[in-house]
């Protein structure tokens, strides 16, 4: 089976189903996503979106914010660009139907009730202070904001007649024409069809990953089953470069509860107040940073680990409850609910909380617009390195820049070129696979591959546990490909062969970056060292090397930012 379009989405997060709005208005589009629709990492975020909406604040603060917690690592380019058009992109989601708590109003309205019209400026938004930012500036809708946000953007593609969305459709390998004696150019991608066991062949004039984290390649995680890297995995093997995958972030405070394992406990709360203690009661992050529990994330991280590694606990404690009940209710209502449920009042106890895998800053690399370094072939959102982050992301800083970057894809593809006729490519071919009897062999792979990232892997590295990762990694991956060639593909098979992609990506940019940094902290090499002010940059049969500097003056749009440039 053989589909066409002019745009080929791959994910359903804030970034993909941005793009595929604007994209309609220029072509046919087609979004394949592995779940449902909804199903992202953009529907789990609790925070916000970043934008200056005051008068009070600047886009000079906010990039300034932005630069300090990426640890010299950001490029001003992508930085100033990003943060200049984040008003625009809240006006965006306002007139898409999403809802923002007011500060007129002080709740936020029924669910059932249209979004606010325009004719309120955008200072009428209620905003949040968070961790790393200088000034209130967090766009929120409760602590549910992404839930929010993923059901406007969903209702409004789901109305429009010239975008396909293939629910429960999985893409499985990028199609590159010079597989077949042409061009290096990308033309689309071979995708499982999951419902039917079919692998469809989908060809678009343009190819745009937009598929999230890989926070599943750890064995603790604030990110749903989908992020599992699939995009970076894609593009890795069809040739693109990736850069700084050894700054995965781990936010501070996840949940820890036996019943939920991946429950975020928003950045919000200490914006508001909470307080993190040991188990005995007594604050501790006074004795880490100056800034105490508004220290950027992967400084409090780190803070918590030193903790339980020093005290043996297997939590710390956060605590709200000094706030007025009816304060932390009306803020935090997703959290207050999501604790009780398994017997924990925020009002009147301490949440216990772990760090946990939360958001890679790392990615394919790109240009200003989304380009990769394959014709044909973009990539925005998280599974994108724009520049944006640099060696540790601003608290809700995320979901702009998918945003942003999807909104500049757009633009640039507006007049994306229909005259060539669709290449010839041959359908999937199973050649001599059947189906599997020793579908085991996945979950013990699995299991395998995402606790020994965390342990050798996680907040704290060694050279020691990079070399022992890489050699298990390896071994892992000559099972998966044994696997994967032998038996039909299937979701889970294809999910695994991703994550141990992924996993050799991070720790081979670990490996070749032999200092500490942002959210890359070894213990073997724990300064920081400015001659390695740069991005980690990798490349299938390419060992990771170091690019050029990111302090040089940024280059034009078009050129490729990955390799360092502003």
């Amino acid at each position: 089976m053989r589909l066409t379009c002019d745009f080929l989405v791959i994910g359903s997060g804030i970034a993909g189903l941005s793009f595929a709005l604007e994209a309609a208005e220029h072509g046919e589009v087609i979004v394949v996503t592995k779940r449902a629709r909804e199903e992202s990492n953009t529907k789990y975020a609790q925070g916000g979106i970043a934008a200056v909406l005051d008068a009070s604040d600047s886009f000079d603060a906010h990039v300034s914010d932005t630069m300090v917690a990426g640890a010299g690592l950001n490029h001003i380019r992508a930085v100033e660009l990003t943060v200049k058009d984040a008003p625009a992109r809240i006006a965006m989601l306002r007139r898409a139907g999403a809802k923002f708590d007011l500060a007129s109003v002080g709740a936020h309205a029924d669910e059932s009730s249209p979004g606010p019209a325009l004719a309120h400026a955008e200072q009428d938004l209620d905003l949040h202070l968070e961790g790393g930012h200088s000034a209130r500036r967090i766009v929120h809708w409760g602590d549910m904001t992404g839930r929010e946000v993923e059901r406007a953007l969903v209702a409004a593609v789901s109305a429009k007649k010239n975008i396909r969305v293939l629910e429960e459709h999985m893409a499985v390998d990028l199609i590159t024409l010079a597989k077949y004696g042409g061009p290096e150019v990308c033309a689309g991608a071979y995708v499982l069809d999951v419902e039917r066991g079919k692998v469809v062949t989908i060809l678009g004039r343009a190819t745009v990953l937009a598929t999230g984290g890989a926070g599943k390649v750890y064995l603790y995680t604030t990110n749903p089953d989908v992020a599992t890297g699939d995009g970076i995995a894609m593009a890795f093997r069809a040739g693109a470069e990736v850069a700084n995958m050894e700054f995965y972030q781990f936010h501070p405070t996840c949940l820890y509860h036996p019943q939920v394992r991946d429950f975020l406990i928003s950045e919000a709360l200490r914006g508001e107040g909470a307080i993190l203690r040991r188990l005995d009661g007594t604050p501790f992050m006074k004795e880490f940073h100056p800034h105490a529990e508004l220290a950027p994330r992967d400084i409090v991280a780190r803070a918590i680990d030193h903790e339980m590694k020093r005290s043996g606990a297997e939590h710390v404690l956060l605590d709200i409850t000094h706030r007025d009940e009816a304060f932390i209710k009306e803020h935090f209502p997703g959290i207050y609910a999501q604790c009780l449920r398994v017997g924990i009042d925020i009002t009147r106890e301490p949440i216990p909380v772990v760090p946990a895998a939360h958001y890679l800053c790392g990615g394919i690399t790109t240009d200003l617009d989304g380009r990769t370094a394959i014709p044909g072939l973009w990539a925005i959102g998280e599974c994108a390195h724009t520049g944006l982050h640099g060696a540790n992301r601003l608290a809700s800083n995320s979901l702009l820049e998918g945003m942003v970057f999807a909104h500049r894809a757009a633009l640039a593809l507006a007049n994306v070129d229909r005259s060539k006729p669709w290449p010839e490519v041959p359908e999937w071919d199973v050649g001599e696979a059947v189906p599997s009897d020793e579908a085991v062999v996945i979950t013990q792979n699995w299991d395998e591959l995402r606790r020994l990232m965390w342990n050798y892997v996680g907040i704290v590295r060694s050279d020691k546990r990079l070399r022992r990762a890489a050699r298990r990694i390896a071994l892992l991956q000559e099972e998966i490909a044994e696997y994967y060639w032998k038996y039909f593909v299937t979701r889970d098979l294809l999910e695994l062969r991703n994550i141990a992609t992924v996993a050799q990506l991070i720790v081979e940019c670990a490996t070749a970056r032999r200092e500490s940094r942002g959210l890359h902290f070894t213990i073997d090499h724990p300064a920081t060292d400015s001659r390695m002010a740069r991005d980690m940059v990798i490349k299938r049969g390419v060992a990771a090397h170091l690019g050029q500097p990111v302090a040089v003056k940024p280059s034009p749009s078009h050129e490729h930012v990955g390799r360092g440039a502003g």
